[in-house]
């Protein structure tokens, strides 16, 4: 009987822990990582209309950052934006097909938001960006 007690509290455990690590909410941002050594990172993905995926950087004070747009099919299928989480806003709601550079102001993180725009021909789409900090 204590067995069977033990068995089905551990299984009420599991099942709760499952339930609150699902509770929802918002994913946390995808970072973006440098090969050792490189100054430049690639990343892709593909999202469906209105789908937006985020990706987190560090730069420090006074170090250029450049983000490199493309899209496939080409168009104007995506906005982009990047914001410093420390408050810090930058320019945003930026077009694919550019090539965004800006100083950062400060050092900490930053984040790029990339969101498919919605269009009926085209519903699906891939971008990638490539990130330069130097």
């Amino acid at each position: 009987m204590k067995t069977k007690l033990t068995f089905v509290i551990g299984i009420l455990l599991v099942c709760a822990a499952n339930t609150l690590a699902q509770g929802g909410g918002k994913a946390e941002p995808n970072q973006v990582k440098f090969a050792k050594g490189k100054s430049s990172a690639t990343v892709s993905w593909t999202l469906s209309n209105n789908q937006q995926m985020e990706y987190i950087f560090s730069a420090k004070a006074g170090q250029t950052v450049t983000l490199q747009v493309v899209s496939v099919p080409k168009g104007n299928l995506f906005s982009f934006s990047v914001d410093g989480t420390n408050g810090i806003e930058l320019e945003t709601e930026y077009d694919s097909y550019a090539d965004y550079k800006f100083i950062a102001p400060a050092t900490g993180d930053y984040l790029v938001v990339v969101t498919k725009r919605p269009t009926e021909k085209v519903t699906k789409a891939r971008f990638s960006f490539t990130l330069t900090i130097k």
